[in-house]
């Protein structure tokens, strides 16, 4: 049996939406100085060569906006986990540099990763209009962000998610984030007897990561881990079903309880906070203390209108401390990327 934290966390992880009233509270807006910054940095790293993500964070110099970077990154990794930052104006950019420019503030945040098979380190979230059965891609190996679908709070397979919204949907597509810490409270305050089980461990599917349906964890990976005093979260519904089912070890009644009562929990409107990225937004996300969302979208029928996200996955090493058996989710090794199969 794991070490299991008996006491609710009270750290500042720990929050609801009530205690920001205000979105200015999670709001960074850069001043026109700031973005002059980053388009310099841009313009310094183009005429170099590179024309693309995979640089350093020293490639892209912002002298004065690196330290409120910096300030940022502490509150990701130990504040409440999520911070939008606003003030980009996409139209004003091509799109190959909105991918260098994410690239570049990312880097002040943590390490890009490659998050898809195609070997991608800049992703695009949007319906690539691919066929799945059903409503559910994952049984056809098809990831739900390639999709206009729903898609409950969850976790991604990195320390930190970043989001750049490029362009917003026609309808729908709201974002909203989940402290996994308050989740925790909850669970422990109400239904004490499902924290076991969700401590546990489980295969988790990742066959739309890698393009082969049979592929799970080899490892068991806990939907909360305690490590070094602090609690964290890795969490999908159907990928715990899912790798299961393909692991040969059906759900117990009481775990399936439990990833349920987790999934019923985490939709509540006094735990879920909204938010609505408007273009430029660029919304980062503590993967270890939060779950994200995305409601289902209708999107215009213009192709160069349609519902665009840009989105990095970083690690961070010498950040919050993580239960080492949540650290290899994807069968690459301890804070692994995806393999690249295309």
């Amino acid at each position: 049996m794991p070490d299991i934290l008996r006491t609710p966390v009270t750290d500042t992880s720990a929050w609801r939406p009530a205690d920001f009233p205000n979105p200015d509270a999670w709001t960074l807006t850069l001043t026109a100085g700031q973005i002059a910054e980053v388009e310099t940095a841009l313009a310094t790293i183009k005429a170099k060569g590179v024309d693309g993500p995979g640089f350093s964070r020293d490639e892209f110099p912002l002298p004065g906006l690196g330290p409120v970077l910096d300030e940022v990154y502490d509150e990701i990794q130990y504040g409440r986990g999520f911070q939008v930052i606003r003030g980009l104006t996409p139209d004003r950019y091509a799109l190959d540099d909105l991918r260098m420019m994410l690239w570049g503030l990312g880097q002040y945040l943590g390490t890009g990763i490659i998050q898809n098979k195609q070997g991608e380190l800049i992703g695009s979230v949007m319906d690539h209009g691919e066929a799945a059965k059903g409503t559910d891609p994952y049984l056809s190996g098809v990831r739900f962000y390639r999709t206009s679908l729903d898609l409950p709070p969850h976790t991604d397979s990195c320390d930190v998610v970043g989001l750049m919204c490029v362009r917003k949907a026609r309808t729908g597509g709201e974002s909203s984030v989940v402290s996994a810490t308050a989740m925790y409270n909850e669970i422990l305050k109400t239904r004490p007897d499902l924290i076991e089980p969700l401590c546990d461990g489980f295969h988790v599917d990742i066959s739309a990561k890698t393009g082969n349906m049979t592929d799970i964890t080899t490892q068991r990976v806990p939907v909360f881990a305690y490590h070094e005093g602090l609690i964290s979260c890795r969490y999908n519904k159907r990928q715990l079903e899912l790798g299961a089912e393909k692991a040969g070890h059906p759900l117990t009644p009481k775990q399936q309880e439990a990833i349920d009562y987790f999934r019923d929990l985490s939709l509540r409107p006094d735990m879920k906070l909204v938010m609505d990225l408007e273009p430029g937004d660029f919304q980062i996300l503590n993967n270890r203390t939060t779950l994200h969302a995305r409601e289902e979208f209708h999107d215009h029928e213009e192709a160069d209108r349609k519902r665009l996200l840009l989105r990095i996955w970083m690690i961070t090493p010498e950040g919050r401390p993580v239960a080492p058996e949540m650290l290899n989710l994807l069968n690459t090794g301890p804070r692994g990327g995806v393999a690249a199969t295309g």
